[in-house]
């Protein structure tokens, strides 16, 4: 298991942290800031999923016209603990 930390940009939650355990599954996810439902149902809904799978389902959600959004940049942080 190995546990990651990433500090999104252009959203409003601050820091994505979460773990990928020996399966390459997503699991304990937790955002700081941004909006504490949205946040938390992404998390719930991703919860044991294959990471690939969570960043193939994330990538490319957009927040009001921002080009971004929490769940697109968990997807951009799911790709980088892959690439790390």
């Amino acid at each position: 298991m190995q546990k990651y930390s990433y500090q999104p940009t252009g959203v409003c939650s601050q820091m994505i942290t979460f773990t990928i355990n020996d399966n390459d599954c997503v699991t304990d996810v937790r955002f700081t800031g941004g909006c504490n439902g949205n946040t938390q149902g992404i998390a719930a809904l991703i919860e044991g999923m294959d990471r690939d799978e969570a960043i193939k389902r994330l990538k490319g959600i957009d927040c009001r016209g921002r080009g971004t959004s929490c769940p697109d940049q968990l997807a951009c942080a799911l790709a980088a603990s892959r690439d790390a």
